[in-house]
């Protein structure tokens, strides 16, 4: 007994070296792929950048200039008073503003009564939401388009907002959320003497704020950058959103690269501030958002 347990000894410690190896090889795999990764994301914004604080006669030397020994600071002022950002700005911040708004209560009431209720054609409901995710816009944009043109919202904020007002991703996520508040948790409300929709203000809600944070950013950067749709319907530059502000710079000066790289830094500052300030809850919210059926 005491010979088999000295001959297994080593072949017990040569696995746990290896597995230790092992280990530590993943983990080295891991964070160089993540590096990597990184690097292909961040390089281009680091590029955008760059170029924005450079004159127009050094964008292309070579090798390139990542750091340039003289940043030109004045090409974001220029370019917000040549582009005219604040009347724009406030466009996009009304449109998004709204459409973040009402796709979180939408979702949420959504997501609730399809995660805690059970009633019939519940589950086809589901698939019927989950259906449109299969739909691209390019879809249903004439048929959107002529309803639109047909109520007469072609060139307002009513034909940015309402079209977009419901999103199923928003719904699933609300959805996923809700099936992981325990049942009894909701029923003890009701036992207490709380109806539905105070069990839902009351206790789902303020449960569910990681998840409501993470659908907010998630619509309020899909609204933020959307071009396609008010480009549609907008032809008022009354009504313009920084996207279409963005592209109508472009294509005036299309040999500035300094200043459209600046306009496009500027463009893009929003969505990076509300990242940093909501990045925990964001990931978070994702993280805790799990497929249960």
């Amino acid at each position: 007994m005491s010979v088999n347990s000295s001959a297994a000894a080593p072949h017990r410690e040569w696995l746990t070296r290896w597995g230790r190896v092992r280990g530590v090889s993943g983990r080295l795999v891991g964070l160089f792929v993540l590096v990597i990764a990184t690097a292909t994301l961040l390089i281009p914004i680091f590029w955008m950048v760059s170029t924005s604080l450079k004159t127009p006669f050094h964008v292309f030397d070579l090798p390139i200039q990542w750091l340039p020994s003289h940043p030109v600071w004045s090409n974001y002022p220029d370019a917000y008073k040549m582009v005219n950002f604040t009347h724009y700005f406030i466009n996009s911040a009304i449109v998004t503003g709204s459409v973040t708004v009402l796709n979180v209560v939408i979702s949420t009431l959504a997501g609730y009564g399809l995660a805690k209720y059970r009633f019939f054609g519940r589950q086809v409901l589901l698939v019927l939401i989950l259906a449109t995710l299969m739909l691209p816009l390019e879809v249903i944009m004439i048929p959107l388009y002529l309803t639109v043109q047909k109520l007469g919202w072609l060139n307002t904020y009513e034909g940015l907002i309402v079209p977009v007002t419901a999103n199923a991703i928003g719904v699933l996520i609300m959805r996923q959320y809700f099936l992981s508040l325990p049942d009894d948790l909701l029923a003890a409300a009701r036992v207490d003497g709380a109806g539905h929709i105070r069990t839902f203000f009351r206790i789902a809600v303020p449960l569910g704020w990681p998840a409501i944070l993470t659908v907010a950013v998630l619509v309020f950067q899909a609204t933020w950058d959307d071009f396609v749709w008010p480009f549609l319907i907008i032809s008022d530059t009354s009504k313009a959103t920084v996207p279409l502000a963005v592209q109508s710079f472009e294509s005036a000066e299309t040999s500035n690269f300094p200043m459209l790289m600046a306009v496009s830094a500027i463009a893009a500052m929003p969505l990076t501030i509300l990242f940093f300030v909501f990045q925990r809850q964001f990931i978070r919210g994702v993280a805790t958002t799990g497929i249960r059926q």
